[in-house]
């Protein structure tokens, strides 16, 4: 056995099932031995998107993503896709081929030292120096990367150890103890029954969710805990599809884009349950605020991020699995809150009844009418995945989650996550009904894998809100440039319909004058890969 085996045994050990990558001389001994198992590899055509595809595939299976690439080039190409990853929890292996050992430090061809560049974007990187490393190295890599809080881990192995001879029996760990890793699983219990006595004492308690519900898979205790004690819950991005959208507990994202009765309702509280949520400056851009004249909360795994951005009177570390299963035993009775409940509606009836306009007749698709009809003709366990820019705000505001889930690149935002990421959320559900919505700007930054689905076979449906411009960036523009536009405008657009027919995809374009439910039935009625082109306005605002 040389090294590359061993690396293939390690994958084989923990169930990997994908491995999202690029080939090149520096990984090629690991491609060449994953050929005889019953791992699949796929071929993606940029490497960033190895790590977006891992994401999306972890995402919806609940695994750790893999992803391998080549030295230099291939590896930094990679790190945007690592630190995605990272902003957003996400647990990723990532593996790296390497010059010889002998030749690093050389400047040698296609040399990077890439252990250095990913520090500030993984939880740990290892350099491979020693072949008999490689078990205990992948099992402690696996365990970092889907243990407390979750995220990418970097192995960066040389040529030369891939093809050195493995010594001896090859043994993979049954367990691990890492003397400098120990992440907190059970919550403190006292702290657990303070947090439960101030929920009986509230009057106005609330919950705002974030990724780490998902990341813990606690939306069933979440979603008992808040119907138990009739507890109305928002979200931050990262948490939507903790509760369903139409859930009368559940009142919309909080933050700068958010929903204005959700601010209102968090800033208003008396009790604030802060839950797998960073505090972040998109979320919270006021952080005393929702410290002011009430009890503070902060749930998450992570000690490092409670007291971070804001202050807790309750800090409570661990994973919210564990933590609402022992809320969930320790609190014996039902909570009344309707009275402010129905002050959270009424907050929410008036700023609907502000937003309401008249449709008028266009030209071009109202883009937050037609997120609504697509969520509406979407399958209940669907899975959107939104991309970067004004189409992922129009996404958080007006997709509706049923019993599917909501996922998009929410900490790093970076463009061109979509159509990977749903790639990956396919594989991962094969059986689920996998939209991407995305941008003209970003769809043009990973479209190239619409070579991949074609050929692995992986049917997806993506929209592209179509409108001309980096409209993020323009809307901003508007605002606080008074029209000065700079570098926005996307002139020289491919033709969707010949982009679409050239990888072999089905392919619909609506307008103003379109029937938005019948073209969207027909686009979603079965499960093949289609491209939806949507004419929005190029002055359309996300509020």
């Amino acid at each position: 056995m040389i090294g590359a085996e061993a690396i293939v045994k390690c994958l084989e050990k923990e169930k990997t099932e994908y491995v999202f990558g690029y080939s090149g001389v520096a990984i090629d001994p690991f491609w060449n031995k994953i050929l005889d198992t019953n791992i699949k590899s796929v071929l993606i055509r940029t490497e960033q998107n190895a790590a977006h595809c891992a994401s999306g595939y972890a995402r919806i299976s609940g695994k750790t993503g893999v992803c391998a690439v080549t030295s230099g080039p291939g590896a930094t190409n990679l790190i945007t896709g690592i630190a995605t990853a990272y902003a957003d929890s996400i647990p990723l292996v990532a593996i790296t081929g390497q010059v010889n050992s002998d030749m690093i430090g050389s400047d040698v061809f296609q040399e990077a030292d890439i252990t250095g560049a990913v520090e500030s974007f993984v939880k740990y990187s290892y350099l491979v120096r020693d072949v008999a490393d490689i078990p205990r190295i992948f099992k402690e890599a696996f365990y970092i990367a889907s243990t407390g809080r979750k995220g990418p881990v970097l192995i960066d192995i040389p040529f030369d150890i891939q093809n050195a001879e493995f010594p001896g029996k090859f043994v993979y760990p049954d367990t691990i103890s890492m003397r400098t890793y120990k992440p907190t699983v059970k919550g403190n219990m006292v702290q657990i029954k303070k947090v439960i006595k101030e929920v009986e004492k509230a009057k106005k308690p609330i919950i705002c969710v974030g990724g780490g519900v998902h990341l813990s898979n606690a939306t069933k205790e979440l979603r008992e805990f808040a119907e138990l004690n009739n507890v109305p819950v928002v979200s931050t991005m990262m948490g939507i599809g903790v509760m369903p959208t139409e859930h009368p507990l559940y009142f919309g994202m909080v933050g700068n884009n958010g929903q204005s009765y959700a601010n209102k309702a968090m800033n208003e509280s008396d009790l604030l349950l802060m839950v797998g949520a960073r505090v972040a400056d998109r979320a919270v851009n006021r952080p005393d605020l929702i410290t002011e004249n009430k009890v503070m909360v902060h749930i998450d795994v992570d000690p490092a991020e409670i007291g971070k951005n804001v202050g807790p009177t309750i800090p409570l570390v661990g994973d919210i699995k564990h933590i609402f299963q022992d809320f969930l035993a320790q609190d014996d009775h039902a909570d009344d809150h309707s009275d402010w409940i129905a002050t959270i509606n009424e907050y929410k009836k008036t700023a609907l009844s502000k937003a309401k306009k008249a449709a008028k007749k266009s030209k071009y698709v109202e883009p937050k009418e037609f997120i609504t009809k697509l969520s509406n003709a979407m399958k209940n366990d669907a899975v959107y995945v939104a991309d970067v820019g004004q189409n992922q705000m129009w996404s958080c505001a007006h997709h509706i989650v049923k019993n599917g889930r909501f996922i998009t690149s929410g900490g790093m935002g970076t463009m061109g996550y979509s159509i990977p990421a749903a790639l990956g959320a396919k594989l991962a559900s094969p059986k689920k009904q996998i939209v991407a919505v995305t941008g003209d700007g970003a769809f043009q930054m990973s479209m190239m894998e619409l070579a991949t689905m074609r050929q692995y076979g992986v049917p997806v449906k993506i929209v592209v809100m179509k409108n001309g411009y980096l409209g993020m960036v323009r809307e901003h523009q508007h605002f606080a440039y008074n029209d000065n536009y700079s570098m926005v405008e996307l002139k020289g657009d491919p033709d969707l319909s010949l982009i679409a027919a050239a990888y072999g995809m089905g392919y619909a374009k609506v307008d103003g004058s379109s029937d938005l439910e019948k073209e969207l039935k027909s686009f979603l009625s079965d499960d093949t890969s289609a491209l939806m082109e949507v004419i929005v306005d190029p002055k359309a605002l996300t509020k």
